[in-house]
């Protein structure tokens, strides 16, 4: 039991359970009881306490307290990245994914302002009814790649050991490294401007991340604990999203010598071995530690985060949900393919194994946005009605995965999934199934 019990909660993370069960609970009860669901949703668990002037529902402790650890386990991803054997060390062969990132943002939004275009060409959206500035804003919401579900479906569609996996990871991480920008920059409170005076507490929360660096303080603990709140309050009060908070600290933890994959549950301590390292004295770094420890927290707590976001009433639907869609859709599909190809003309080739095909179905796994998408979503309008319609484009690009799959089985996608797995080497890596990071 004791064995089966760290394997199931290990399923749990893999196939990213928790996420999908709370899309899944949040659309029953958005559904069925919606007046329990605001309710729950704007339940005050500490009463009348407040937190710099904001109430502390359940809601904002979701999305702008709980949020924090995952945007932070997303940029320890990008920071190991940058390391020795990272997908990004030398920049050289990351230029074609990188490139293909650019295009799987550009693209998204291109159609996103044609589409709005026509929208008010054919009269959808009457310019003397509707606020075209509050239209506009979201046009941020369809940049986003699911990180965690662009990886499962992309292992499901590929086969484990295809370099297009590892393709598309990098092109998740960095699309939601862009995305983390969006948010800072174009994502603020629309009803209290930015303060931009304030962000110099963000720069003394990295100054005191860097200050404990220099004292060669070993556990992540004192960098999260004494910096972090001093970024959050920094971002709060310059009106900016304070999710954003541990981006700004998580690349001044100590990392690792070298990186051994993303989203790799060991690092190069767990490849050598534990006695080996103890004679190199070699330890797990602080930045290893960081997400290995709140690594289930982040991920369980993620049902909370879809539960407070994904409710939206099936009414809901309307024209900016098709808009959203289509544009994540056809905008990856286009632009991530399109730079791709351009790279390549560049001199940037695509990894071995990969070819337009395979480049094409990365562009459609990538159209994926669902959790950093309703994030966005949720940043972007105030307005209920488009909230709503615009969350549910984002519930519905959940569908691409269904579609993905049985696109890869009629395209023959993955044939060479068994003996990828049967690779002694790949067999020999640490278990990469270390759940759902967006």
């Amino acid at each position: 039991m004791k064995q089966r019990i760290p394997r199931f909660v290990s399923v749990l993370q893999e196939f990213s359970i928790p996420l999908l069960g709370g899309v899944v609970v949040a659309m029953l009860a958005a559904n069925l009881a919606p007046e329990w669901y605001q309710q729950a949703i704007h339940w005050v668990p500490f009463g009348d306490v407040s937190l710099l002037g904001h109430k502390l529902t359940l809601h904002l402790i979701v999305n702008d307290l709980f949020m924090v650890l995952f945007f932070g386990i997303a940029a320890k991803e990008i920071t190991e990245s940058c390391l020795p054997g990272g997908n990004l060390n030398p920049l050289a062969k990351a230029v074609n994914p990188l490139l293909a990132t650019l295009g799987g943002v550009v693209g998204p939004v291109a159609v996103f302002f044609c589409g709005l275009a026509l929208l008010f060409a054919f009269g959808v959206y009457d310019p003397a009814v509707d606020d075209r500035a509050m239209l506009v804003r979201g046009w941020g919401v369809p940049t986003a790649t699911d990180i965690a579900l662009a990886w499962l479906v992309a292992r499901t569609v590929f086969g484990r050991g295809h370099p297009a996996v590892n393709f598309l990871l990098l092109l998740a991480v960095a699309d939601d490294a862009i995305g983390l920008v969006i948010i800072a920059v174009f994502y603020g409170d629309p009803v209290n401007p930015m303060r931009p005076e304030f962000l110099l507490l963000v720069g003394a929360a990295m100054a005191v991340a860097f200050a404990i660096r220099r004292m060669k303080v070993n556990h992540w603990l004192p960098y999260i604990a004494v910096a972090g709140p001093l970024s959050w309050i920094g971002l709060v009060m310059a009106q900016l999203h304070p999710a954003l908070a541990l981006v700004f600290i998580v690349p001044f933890l100590p990392p690792p010598r070298r990186d051994v994959g993303m989203f790799v549950a060991g690092d190069e301590v767990d490849l050598m071995g534990e006695e080996m390292a103890d004679e190199l004295h070699i330890g797990h770094s602080p930045l290893h530690q960081f997400e290995h420890q709140l690594k289930a927290v982040v991920d369980f707590g993620l049902f909370f985060f879809a539960f407070t976001n994904a409710g939206v009433a099936l009414s809901g639907i309307g024209p900016m949900t098709w808009l959203i869609l289509s544009s994540l859709v056809i905008g990856k599909v286009v632009g991530v393919t399109a730079l791709g190809l351009i790279a390549i003309k560049l001199g940037f080739p695509l990894p071995d194994r990969m070819g337009l095909p395979e480049l094409l179905m990365a562009g459609f796994v990538a159209a994926l946005g669902l959790t950093v998408a309703l994030f966005v979503a949720g940043a972007a309008f105030i307005d209920p009605v488009l909230l709503g319609q615009a969350k549910m484009g984002a519930l519905f690009s959940g569908f691409v995965g269904l579609a993905a799959i049985l696109l890869g089985r009629l395209l023959g996608f993955g044939r060479d999934r068994v003996e990828a797995d049967r690779d002694p080497a790949d067999s020999a890596r640490p278990d990469q199934s270390t759940g759902s990071v967006n």
